[in-house]
């Protein structure tokens, strides 16, 4: 090969990164164009703008003062006067109202069990062949789709909205969520054991118990115990619209610009979602025999707020 020819190749690969580099760019300025363009019309939709943060700043600021109201340590100290919140915790019996919203999320949990194991089973092409598997993952697709608040509000006419319509809720929306854990679970078991207990003339059923659920016992416990995690922060939620617990204690002080109150409730409302969290994850780690379910403290305080918004819509 001659030099010339050499630096012709050299050229012809500069001029293809060149342009291989100017579509990048074109395509990146296209995709923030047309985000810049979504964003501007979601909050033209929504009603949002700076000027109306600005225009309700003060009441803002004022709720917040009620939020954490100060008081004077020592006659000269100024601290968050914790004082208060005891006295609405006691009051109003804020633990009483932990363990309903803590009832109902281990009830919902255990009584959805059964049947998101059940369907996860029949939704395993090993136990049913396609396309019958497909209608049990189908239908714990369709319940996953519909929030567990969606699913309270359904359950209305069997007793209103109480902490027992919460519970079904929770546990439909188990259903739907453990079911699609196990579901994933049982996809990687390996087929050995499953062809071992079936050459000694096992039946289907002990097959599938032995070979196949023998397997994915401890990954099973460790998804369940996550999935309580989940139902107690819905449980949290479902009380908002009146199923009782901690959420309706806090919805109704919110109803009389109680602030300092809502306060005193959300501090309970930390104190249960942490201790389940924590003891949840500390289980799974154990029983998994590893660090990878280890999360501190720290992690479990920061990640709060964001793990309550999600729950609204699980």
């Amino acid at each position: 090969m001659s030099l010339e020819s050499g630096d012709d190749d050299i050229d012809r690969t500069l001029q293809q990164l060149t342009r291989s580099q100017r579509i990048r760019w074109g395509i990146g300025f296209v995709g923030l164009v047309v985000l810049a363009v979504v964003f501007y019309r979601s909050t033209a939709v929504v009603g949002f703008s700076i000027a109306e943060v600005l225009a309700h700043r003060q009441q803002f600021t004022d709720a917040a003062r009620d939020f954490f109201p100060i008081t004077t340590y020592l006659g000269a100290i100024p601290f968050l006067d914790v004082a208060q919140y005891w006295s609405f915790i006691q009051s109003e019996g804020l633990f009483g109202h932990a363990v309903t919203t803590l009832s109902m999320g281990i009830a919902g949990t255990i009584i959805g069990l059964p049947l998101a194991l059940l369907f996860s089973v029949l939704g395993n092409e090993r136990v049913l062949p396609f396309p019958f598997n497909f209608l049990f993952r189908g239908l714990m697709s369709m319940i996953r789709s519909i929030p567990a608040l969606v699913w309270a509000l359904i359950y209305v006419p069997l007793g209103g909205i109480s902490p027992f319509t919460g519970t079904l809720a929770i546990a439909t929306d188990t259903i739907g969520n453990l079911g699609r854990l196990f579901t994933e679970e049982l996809e990687e078991i390996d087929d050995g054991p499953m062809e071992a207990i079936d050459s000694t003339g096992a039946g289907h059923a002990q097959t599938i118990v032995f070979g196949m659920l023998g397997q994915v016992l401890t990954p099973f416990i460790a998804w369940t115990l996550y999935v309580l995690e989940i139902n107690v922060r819905i449980a949290v939620t479902l009380g908002l619209i009146g199923a009782g617990g901690l959420g309706y204690v806090l919805i109704t002080q919110q109803g009389m610009f109680n602030y300092t109150e809502m306060m005193a409730t959300l501090v309970v409302v930390f104190i249960l979602i942490i201790t389940v969290e924590m003891i949840s994850t500390r289980t799974r780690a154990y029983i998994r025999g590893s660090d990878a379910d280890q999360v501190t403290f720290f992690q479990l305080v920061v990640g709060f707020p964001r793990r309550m918004a999600e729950s609204v819509l699980k």
